[in-house]
């Protein structure tokens, strides 16, 4: 993608591990409150595409280094899975940017730090899986970095409530991050 076609914007919206076969040991635990996450996430990204906030997703790529991010949503959109109908929820729309991550921060070994630098992104609304791992991890790498970000807490999951709470409560006192539900944060309607 040449600089031209990408959008400028002051702010970015980070959708992070969405798009995920949910196939390890705690996905049980996962799948209903990703799908809720996912539900208030869709409405999120809706709304950011009207008002010309870039949509990045930075996704894990699953151990498989020849990976095709849209190859990954075509094949977890089939069947009746929570992960399939997340997929269909946050289909990437033309003009979203992707990034593959291979760790837990979006923005580690990924090139995220030049798309929004070229962009000229200061803050990002991150939502996504899991809010005590990708979303915490990628909240403290853009506070390093001087970002504001806004990890709305209807639009982040964990397997439980009580690391989910313990993640947006360390992002909100440590990292600074305003942890209010998406609809409540006006600094991006």
């Amino acid at each position: 993608m040449d600089d031209i076609d990408l959008p400028r914007s002051r702010r970015a919206l980070l959708l992070i591990d969405f798009i995920n076969p949910l196939d390890f040991p705690e996905a049980q635990d996962l799948a209903a409150p990703a799908l809720a996450a996912a539900k208030a996430a869709a409405r999120l990204a809706r709304a950011a595409r009207a008002a010309g906030i870039p949509v990045i997703y930075a996704n894990d790529n699953f151990g498989r280094w020849r990976s095709d991010f849209q190859s990954m949503v075509v094949r977890l959109s089939k069947g009746n899975s929570a992960s399939a109908s997340i997929a269909r929820l946050l289909r990437p729309q033309r003009g979203d940017l992707t990034v593959l991550k291979p760790m837990h921060s979006a923005f580690f070994g990924t090139p995220l730090d030049i798309i929004l630098d070229k962009i000229g992104a200061r803050s990002l609304i991150m939502a996504g899986l899991a809010t005590d791992i990708c979303i915490q991890l990628s909240a403290a790498d853009a506070f390093l970095r001087r970002l504001s970000v806004h990890a709305p807490e209807d639009c982040t999951a964990a397997e439980s409530p009580e690391k989910k709470e313990a993640a947006l409560a360390y992002m909100r006192d440590i990292l600074k991050s305003d942890t209010r539900p998406w609809g409540q944060a006006r600094w991006y309607r």
